[in-house]
């Protein structure tokens, strides 16, 4: 595995140790500006929104239990596949979900890798 891959995959674990422990300010490192995340209810969210329900507790996750996660790495470009296990509370509800996350990540030298887009589904 090159080196831009296993860098890759150290910044997809930071965000999940980041989002199990709703570190905002690490979230806020690591997500770019222009982000668009699609939900599991299909709608399209921005990283203010994904700061938001962090910070206000919304989203409480108490697991993270990844079975697959690789990556993809073409220039400053890189893709993320997360295959596995998410519970937590989210509006008052519990839940716990095997999903799979695909992300885009862009690499610049100011910011190393930042997740620009990203999409969740049951799998």
């Amino acid at each position: 595995m090159n080196e831009p891959t296993v860098d890759l995959l150290a910044t997809e674990r930071r965000l999940q140790a980041a989002q199990l422990t709703a570190d905002a300010d690490t979230l806020d490192a690591l997500i770019d500006e222009r982000l668009v995340f699609t939900g599991p209810d299909g709608r399209l969210y921005g990283k203010q929104d994904d700061l938001e329900i962090q910070r206000s507790g919304q989203q409480r996750l108490t697991r993270v239990d990844a079975e697959d996660v690789r990556a993809l790495v073409d220039g400053d470009t890189g893709v993320t596949w997360f295959l596995g296990t998410v519970a937590g509370v989210f509006l008052g509800e519990e839940f716990s979900q095997r999903v799979r996350y695909t992300r885009t990540w862009t690499r610049s030298d100011e910011h190393g890798w930042r997740l620009l887009a990203a999409h969740v589904s049951p799998a």
